[in-house]
């Protein structure tokens, strides 16, 4: 279901927050705003944010760019796996919490069923020239390290889009101010539910 933009009131809001009975997870391309927004969205839900890969770089006691530099995508992946299986076993049933993942995690068969079936999936998606102007800001992207960053956020883009579009709920996230893809969030939950 793609959404389209809704302003919703502070009694809306809290009104949905009562009818959501379990994690939201957002997924799609780094950069596309996963942490941002899910941040925002948990204050407006009066609810706990984590980001995934917070999580895994607290079990792994490492950077995720030192993961990947030291073990390899592969190991990275798999404990991107289980440490989002565990987040979802914690706050399974009436715990609302918001998790937005790394940009690979949906990607994962095992992973994309695990949080199919135990959260309410958002998939942000946004454009290219914004995924690399955002990405840009940040310096810990180990996949952008290897070429040019337009060119391969536009291969993990057409790569990931099938993956991604399993997602229930799609949300276009553009330049524009996150408060926009906030409600268009709202809207595609609220539409969901």
């Amino acid at each position: 279901m793609d959404v389209q933009q809704t302003r919703f009131s502070p009694q809306e809001i809290a009104a949905l927050a009562r009818r959501i009975d379990r994690p939201i997870v957002l997924v799609g391309m780094m950069g596309v705003g996963k942490s941002s927004v899910g941040k925002r969205l948990a204050s407006l839900l009066h609810c706990a944010f984590i980001d995934a890969d917070d999580e895994i770089e607290r079990s792994a006691q490492m950077s995720v760019p030192e993961i990947f530099e030291t073990y390899g995508e592969d190991y990275f992946r798999d404990g991107e796996r289980r440490v989002i299986a565990r987040l979802l076993a914690e706050h399974a049933g009436d715990d609302k919490i918001v998790i937005a993942t790394g940009g690979g995690a949906f990607v994962n068969p095992e992973t994309r069923a695990l949080i199919l079936n135990k959260a309410i999936t958002v998939w942000l998606d946004s454009d290219v020239a914004t995924l690399v102007d955002r990405t840009a800001r940040k310096g810990n992207r180990p996949l952008l390290r290897t070429g040019d960053p337009h060119e391969i956020l536009s291969r993990l883009r057409d790569q990931r889009a099938a993956d991604y579009a399993q997602a229930p709920i799609h949300v276009t996230s553009g330049s524009g101010p996150h408060v926009q893809t906030i409600n268009k969030v709202l809207q595609g939950i609220s539409q969901w539910l």
